[in-house]
């Protein structure tokens, strides 16, 4: 298991930026995809962004396209969100999440290891 622990969230306007950070322990960090996940109020729990360990491959839901930015330093040992053009529906507890990079397509079933989360609310 990878320990993870999120920071960075916070209140924000409408079209205003935060930037999540997640930091991770325990095991490889090479070895593994990391993404960020969100859970509004009474909503399921969705994917959000994630990027690979050695390519820099990323992936991102429609609705961030353009606006979220998923990166990471493996020196480090860190994945960062940077969240921009911010709207009040992407107020939700954002999760930093790993899983095991076993192929080069993104599986969301392959996270298996989950921060605490970090609460984003967006104010119009």
């Amino acid at each position: 298991q990878v320990q993870l622990v999120e920071s960075g969230g916070g209140l924000a306007q409408t079209g205003g930026s935060l930037r999540l950070v997640c930091a991770a322990s325990g095991r490889p960090f090479i070895l593994y995809n990391m993404g960020w996940f969100r859970q509004a109020p009474g909503k399921e729990r969705e994917f959000v962004a994630a990027i690979s360990p050695r390519t820099f491959t990323t992936w991102y839901t429609d609705s961030v396209k353009g606006r979220f930015t998923i990166s990471r330093d493996n020196t480090k040992n860190t994945v960062h969100l940077q969240m921009n053009s911010l709207n009040t529906e992407d107020t939700a507890v954002y999760y930093c999440a790993a899983g095991l990079a076993l192929r080069p397509v993104l599986d969301t079933s392959d996270f298996r290891s989950w921060g605490q989360g970090t609460q984003v609310t967006v104010s119009s």
